[in-house]
C-alpha cells in the first residue's frame, strides 16, 4: 500500500487535476498552485478530487495479467518448447519463479491502493466543502464509495485478507494491519449500499460517472462471489445467492441487450482492404458503467507521475496475438492489422476456440480473425523455399494466411504451397498454431488474431484508442442470475437458471435463435472432432456457465476471478492451458497472489505473507 506524507498528496492532487478526463462530462481547466486545505474546501476543487478518482479505473485495467494470463483462455506462444530448456512465462507456468517480486503483483496492488487513497481522501473531506448543495456532495460521495468498493473487491478476490484503510492518510506512516477477507467483504456491501442510495439512475448528460446502476451492478458480482464463500473465508451464506439474482434483475430490467453481439464493441472489417472506418458508438444502452477514453490525447491517458504504459488510450486492440507483418503483401509498419508494436501478451489458447460453433455463433466471427490478405501485390513469390524455381505471383486482396474453423481441418492437400499443398497460402489448423515453423508466408509460432477490440484507423504501434472499455454489461448480468440460480438462490423475474443462460447464447446466434450451437465436447483435446450443444436442456452446470462467460467475455478483465469464484482455476487453466499443462505446478497456493515483497519491505512491523511464498 503506497504510504503517502501530507507533502506527496498535495502534489499528486495538483496533478490530477491538470489530467484527468471522462469523456463527455470531465471538464478540464489549469488551476493555480493550491494546497488541499485551501482547494478541496471549494465545490471546484472537490469536484476535481471527484474526477481524479476516475483516472484511476485506466490505469488498473492495464494491469490485466494477473486477470487474463495463466487461465484456461490466454497463454504465450512455443508451448511445444516446453521440457526444452524453454520455461516459459512464470504467469502461465506458476512454478518456483512466481514469487513476491512478481512485477504484475506489484503494479496491480500499488494501483489498487492509490486508487483507495484517493477515494478516502474524498470521503474524508465531504464534511469540509463550503457551498456545495448537501445532495450534489452526497452524490459525489456515492461516486467514491463506488470507486473504493471496486478496488477492494478487486484486491480482496486476489490477495484475500488485505489491509483495509478508510480515512485520508496526512501522516507518514509505515504501520499495516491486514484485516479478514470477511470484514473487507462487508465493507464492500455497505459503501456499495450506501452508494446506490445516493448516486441517480443512468443519465446520458452525466455519461461516465457511477450511477444507481452501477453499484447495483457490482453487488451482484459481490454477493455472487461472497456466496462461493471461497474457504470458508468470505463470510458469505445463501443469501448471497438470492441477493445477486435480485440485483441482476434490476440491471436486466434497465440495461436492455443489445440485439447484435458486434455494436458493443469497435466496428470493423474482416479485410482492411474493405474498411469503411464507420462510427464508433461506445455508449449502448446494455454497458451499465465503462472506463472512459476520449478522443482528446490530452485527456486520454493518466496522471504523469505513473508509467509511460498508463500515459496514452486504451490499448485492448493491440494486446492480443499474433503476427501481420511477416504475411507476404504486407506493408510493413502499419495499423492495417491489429499492430501490437510488442504488447501482444496475450494468445487465445487452442482450447478457447473450440468452445464456440464457428458456423452458428456470430462472436466467433466478430472474435477472430480467419483469414489474413495481400494489402500489396507481390511478384514472383517462392511459396515453398525447398522449390525455388516455383514462383506465383499475389495480387492485392488474395489470401495469404487461412485459419479453418476448428470443427472443419483442412486435409494435407488443402494445406499451403510453403508445406506441400495445393493452394496459394498457408493453411494453419488449430493444433498448428502456436507451435508451427516458419514459412515463406508466417513466422515461426504463428497465431490467429484475437481482434475483439480491435478499432480501426489507429496509427502504427500508438495504442491511443478511444473506444470506452466496457467493465459491466447486463450480458453478464443474466450470466450473474443463473450462475447464483445454479447454487441454490429462488428463480428470478425470468424464471430458472437456464431462461437466463439461453438468452445470452440466443443473442450470439442472431437469425439461428433457438437451434443447438455445437462446440467441442473435449476442449483441450485437439485431436477430437466430438461435439456437444451448449444449450442448456435440463443440464445447465457450473463448467456450462464458465464456457458461456469465456464466449460472452473474453478479455473483458473477469476470467481469473470467474476462476477463483468458482474454484476451478486448477482444473480448468491446467486442461487447457498448454503451458500450464506441460510444465505447470499450478497448485492450490495460486488461489491467493503473494504480497508483493516490496510491500512487506516497507511495513513495520512487516505484514505476514500468504501461505505457500
Amino acid at each position: 500500500m503506497k504510504l503517502f506524507n501530507k507533502q506527496y498528496i498535495i502534489a499528486l492532487a495538483l496533478v490530477t487535476l491538470f489530467t484527468t478526463g471522462c469523456d463527455d462530462f470531465l471538464d478540464e481547466n489549469s488551476v493555480s498552485y493550491q494546497t488541499t486545505d485551501n482547494y478541496y474546501v471549494t465545490e471546484q476543487g472537490f469536484e476535481d478530487l471527484v474526477r481524479s478518482n476516475y483516472t484511476k479505473l485506466r490505469e488498473i485495467h492495464k494491469e490485466r495479467d494477473l486477470v487474463l494470463m495463466g487461465t484456461d483462455l490466454f497463454t504465450s506462444t512455443s508451448w511445444d518448447e516446453a521440457g526444452s530448456g524453454n520455461q516459459g512465462n512464470v504467469l502461465n507456468v506458476y512454478d518456483t519463479r512466481f514469487t513476491p517480486n512478481v512485477g504484475s503483483t506489484t503494479k496491480l496492488w500499488d494501483l489498487l491502493y492509490s486508487q483507495i487513497s484517493r477515494t478516502n481522501t474524498t470521503i474524508s473531506r465531504q464534511n469540509d466543502v463550503q457551498g456545495m448543495d448537501a445532495d450534489l456532495i452526497a452524490i459525489r460521495v456515492g461516486e467514491a464509495k463506488f470507486l473504493r468498493a471496486l478496488a477492494y473487491f478487486y484486491a480482496v478476490q486476489q490477495w484475500g485478507d488485505i489491509p483495509m484503510p478508510l480515512e485520508e492518510t496526512t501522516t507518514a506512516s509505515r504501520e499495516v494491519i491486514k484485516v479478514p477477507a470477511a470484514q473487507v467483504y462487508d465493507q464492500i456491501v455497505k459503501d456499495l449500499e450506501e452508494a446506490e442510495a445516493a448516486l441517480p439512475t443512468k443519465d446520458n448528460t452525466q455519461y461516465g460517472r457511477a450511477t444507481k446502476g452501477a453499484a447495483q451492478f457490482l453487488l451482484a458480482r459481490v454477493h455472487l462471489t461472497r456466496g462461493w464463500n471461497f474457504n470458508s473465508s468470505l463470510g458469505g451464506t445463501a443469501a448471497d445467492f438470492d441477493k445477486a439474482v435480485g440485483y441482476a434483475d434490476m440491471i436486466i430490467a434497465d440495461y436492455p441487450l443489445e440485439s447484435d453481439y458486434r455494436k458493443l464493441f469497435p466496428l470493423h472489417a474482416e479485410n482492411p482492404l474493405e474498411e469503411t472506418f464507420p462510427a464508433q458508438n461506445d455508449q449502448n444502452a446494455e454497458i451499465v458503467f465503462a472506463v472512459q477514453f476520449s478522443d482528446n490525447i490530452l485527456t486520454n491517458g493518466s496522471d504523469n507521475d505513473e508509467p509511460s504504459e498508463y500515459q496514452i488510450g486504451n490499448d485492448y486492440h493491440s494486446l492480443f496475438g499474433g503476427d501481420a507483418e511477416s504475411i507476404p503483401g504486407s506493408p510493413g509498419r502499419t495499423g492495417d492489422y491489429n499492430r501490437h508494436g510488442g504488447r501482444n501478451t496475450y494468445i487465445t489458447t487452442p482450447a478457447t476456440y473450440r468452445l464456440f460453433d464457428p458456423q452458428l455463433d456470430t462472436r466467433y466471427h466478430h472474435n477472430f480473425v480467419e483469414a489474413m490478405y495481400a494489402l500489396t501485390d507481390v511478384n514472383d513469390f517462392v511459396p515453398d523455399l525447398n522449390d525455388p524455381d516455383t514462383k506465383i505471383n499475389i495480387a492485392t486482396g488474395d489470401t495469404v494466411v487461412y485459419f479453418p474453423p476448428w470443427n472443419s481441418p483442412a486435409s494435407n492437400a488443402d494445406k499451403g504451397m510453403d508445406v506441400g499443398g495445393s493452394k496459394p497460402y498457408a493453411v494453419l489448423n488449430l493444433d498448428e498454431i502456436g507451435i508451427n515453423p516458419n514459412t515463406p508466408y508466417h513466422v515461426e509460432d504463428m497465431t490467429p488474431l484475437m481482434w475483439k477490440f480491435w478499432q480501426p484507423g489507429l496509427p502504427y504501434d500508438e495504442a491511443q484508442g478511444t473506444f470506452d472499455l466496457a467493465l459491466f454489461r447486463s450480458a453478464e448480468a443474466y450470466l450473474i442470475a443463473a450462475e447464483a440460480i445454479l447454487k441454490g438462490a429462488s428463480n428470478g423475474n425470468l424464471g430458472g437458471a437456464e431462461v437466463y443462460y439461453n438468452t445470452i447464447v440466443d443473442r450470439a446466434l442472431g437469425a439461428n435463435s433457438g437451434s443447438d450451437p455445437m462446440r467441442a465436447q473435449e476442449p483441450a483435446n485437439l485431436s477430437s472432432m466430438a461435439t456437444v450443444s451448449y444449450r442448456a436442456n435440463g443440464n445447465l452446470d457450473i463448467d456450462m456457465i464458465l464456457d458461456e462467460r469465456a464466449r460472452e467475455l473474453m478479455g473483458e478483465y473477469s476470467r481469473w476471478f470467474d476462476l477463483k469464484r468458482t474454484e476451478k482455476l486448477i482444473e480448468r487453466t491446467s486442461s487447457m492451458n498448454p503451458w500450464t499443462r506441460a510444465l505447470g505446478q499450478l497448485k492450490s497456493t495460486h488461489y491467493l497472489r503473494p504480497i508483493p515483497q516490496k510491500e512487506i519491505d516497507r511495513t513495520i512491523p512487516s505484514i505476514a505473507q500468504n501461505d505457500g511464498y
